[in-house]
Parts: structure tokens; C-alpha cells; sequence
């Protein structure tokens, strides 16, 4: 939003943040006059290399296309063992829940009772065991 301080560095700095963040933004002007939010879409345009999109009232619509991200070592990990605790209530009251620390492993499951469960593989049909 840029408001009754008009298009200010930070305002910049914002737009810029959430156009490397988003690609496409959308930015409310709190201004009556038409050429200054003109002025203010041409501006921001030029200086933060997007295109203009759109200017319909007070709203100027952005984009410039995300840079790309580098990939990190880990983005290739397949998800590894997640440690889940479970809290088990006592059937008689007042007394402490107690803490139980389980390892769920990416074929398990955990049901709401704290049981673990292991993926089922699913059924084959006939015309698919016969194609292969």
C-alpha cells in the first residue's frame, strides 16, 4: 500500500521484496489524483524492472518474473524417520498423562489411539496384473 507519504524508498523496498517473493503484486494507492498514481505505476515499473499489468482505480498490479533459487544440499532428501510423542491419558482421572516417544518411518502411520500402522500396498486389478 503506499500511502499520504507518496512512493517512498521503503515502499520500494517493499514492492521489490514482494516481487521476488511472488512474481505478480498487487499495490493500493491512497491518492485521489490520477496522474500522480499514474506517475507512481510508470515509476515503480521502470525502477523495479516489472511490467506493468494493470492500473484500474487505485490499484497498480505488477509483475516481474522470480529469479531462480539455488538449490540447497538438502532439497534432494527423501523424508527421513519423524520422532512423534503421544501422550496416553490414564482411564482413571487425576492422574498424569503418560509421554511416550515413537519413530514414525515414511511407510508408517500413526492412529489416534498411538497405535503405528504400516502402509498397505494396494490391491492390483486383474486387467492390470495381465498387462504386465
Amino acid at each position: 500500500m503506499i500511502g499520504g507519504d507518496g512512493l517512498t524508498d521503503a515502499v520500494k523496498k517493499e514492492a521489490d521484496a514482494a516481487l521476488n517473493a511472488h512474481g505478480l503484486i498487487k499495490i493500493r494507492v491512497f491518492s485521489d489524483d490520477r496522474v500522480a498514481r499514474e506517475a507512481m505505476f510508470a515509476t515503480l515499473a521502470d525502477e523495479l524492472n516489472a511490467a506493468p499489468i494493470q492500473h484500474i482505480g487505485k490499484l497498480l498490479v505488477l509483475w516481474r518474473p522470480m529469479p531462480e533459487r539455488e538449490k540447497t544440499v538438502d532439497e534432494d532428501r527423501m523424508p527421513g524417520p519423524k520422532d512423534v510423542k503421544v501422550l496416553k491419558f490414564s482411564k482413571r482421572g487425576g492422574q498424569r498423562p503418560e509421554v511416550k516417544t515413537l519413530r514414525v518411518l515414511g511407510n508408517q502411520r500413526l492412529t489416534s489411539g498411538g497405535q503405528i500402522k504400516r502402509a498397505k500396498k494396494k490391491p492390483v486389478s486383474i486387467k492390470k496384473r495381465n498387462q504386465s
